[in-house]
């Protein structure tokens, strides 16, 4: 070992960078190779081409670049999902200390593994009805709790609880933690969804993550996460990526948004257009009782100088009349109750002579009695021997019973 300190052994960054870069670039079988992989993002810049070739499985991924000199020379432009072969050279781009391919040329290789997977997945959710727009759930209009699915080291979380702030303040924004790309982020993602289900407070549930390369949006693609924003009860906004991403969360989800400001337009009003709106029915309504209140007073200044105009014997006339029509209303009610109440007696009259005994008398019928007077009901009160009184409708004599006869 050198016995020199450690300080002065230390290299800079740009040294080391330096260093890296003469090893990769003099290295003979990097300064011309052949790569086949699928290209899981391309973007168009002004001074080139620039996309990523991805290992079929996912396992592994390179940036690659095609500088403006090379692009009318390829065989075929690179686009996102396809299988290519590319010839070029591998470099370092030294501002970020990434190694990239400088390709020179691009052959067509088929369709990428990873984009028939895409494809295949997206079809049979589709089949499902997953993405039909008549299952999409309509937004509450004045949501008071949220929730958000992202990782909290995200840049996109701050933005968020800034754009919500400033539009709606006094929300209340509960975060349910996730890891938002990489292996582990599918699981995490169905995780964070299920205990804000679980926790039963939110109104909207936000799933959301900043942008960033096709494969590090990958988890959004999921099986499991689509199928757990399908299946959630609470109305969902997917926030997934730039504009130009789209995945099947957010075809899946009940609405779409790619920046903060944009996730809080769909989630929450702006108060101040709330506040606005409020003004606005308050000066409506004091505008339309003032209207209101001035017709009310334009009738009954009208009313009352009719009244100065009338003469006062030509008033106590109408008031005269008036009170006899209402006297004349008034005995009509009187004589119609008081009839209602004479049929209603005569009715009672006719019930109860029914119910006179003298009446069965006057039928045929006879009454028998004990001499002490009380009604013989069976013929089973008697006695052989025993003398009964028999009532008839015109007089009653005294009878001795003789025998009792079976029935």
């Amino acid at each position: 070992m050198s016995d020199r300190p450690v300080s002065e052994q230390a290299v800079s960054v740009a040294g080391l960078t330096q260093y890296i870069q003469s090893l990769l670039e003099l290295d003979p079988q990097l300064r011309q190779i052949w790569v086949v992989g699928e290209v899981s993002s391309a973007n168009n810049h002004r001074s080139g081409l620039f996309f990523t070739l991805q290992d079929p499985e996912g396992t592994a991924s390179i940036r690659c670049v095609v500088w403006n000199s090379h692009r009318n020379r390829l065989v075929q432009v690179p686009l996102k999902g396809e299988q290519v072969m590319v010839l070029g050279s591998v470099g370092l781009y030294p501002k970020r200390g990434e190694y990239q391919l400088k390709v020179w040329q691009v052959f067509p290789g088929g369709e990428g593994l990873q984009a028939l997977r895409y494809r295949q997945l997206r079809s049979r959710l589709e089949a499902e009805g997953l993405f039909d727009p008549l299952r999409k759930r309509p937004l509450p209009a004045h949501p008071q709790t949220l929730a958000v699915v992202t990782s909290p080291q995200a840049a996109a979380w701050g933005d968020l609880q800034a754009s919500l702030s400033d539009r709606y303040p006094g929300l209340q924004v509960l975060l349910s933690p996730a890891t938002v790309q990489g292996e582990r982020a599918p699981e995490e993602i169905v995780r964070a969804i299920a205990r804000v289900e679980a926790d039963g407070r939110a109104e909207v549930l936000i799933v959301t993550r900043g942008g960033g390369a096709s494969e590090d949006l990958a988890c959004f693609n999921d099986e499991r996460v689509v199928r757990a924003i399908a299946a959630c009860s609470i109305p969902t906004i997917s926030g997934i990526g730039h504009q130009r991403d789209e995945t099947l969360s957010d075809e899946v989800a009940d609405a779409c948004a790619h920046t903060p400001t944009a996730i809080a337009k769909l989630a929450v009003p702006e108060w101040r257009q709330l506040y606005k709106e409020h003004r606005d029915r308050l000066g409506r309504l004091s505008e339309t009782a003032r209207r209101q209140l001035d017709r009310e007073g334009d009738r009954l200044d009208r009313a009352r100088s009719r009244l100065q105009r009338l003469p006062l014997d030509r008033q106590l006339h109408l008031q005269q009349r008036d009170l006899a029509r209402q006297q004349q209303r008034l005995l009509a009610a009187t004589r119609r109750q008081l009839d209602r109440r004479e049929q209603h007696c005569a009715s009672l009259r006719d019930r109860l002579a029914s119910l006179d005994p003298h009446r069965v008398l006057q039928r045929g019928y006879a009454l028998v009695r004990t001499p002490g007077g009380a009604i013989v009901r069976s013929p089973a009160d008697l006695c052989p021997g025993e003398e009964v009184v028999v009532e008839f409708d015109r007089g009653r004599m005294t009878v001795k019973i003789m025998d009792l006869l079976d029935e």
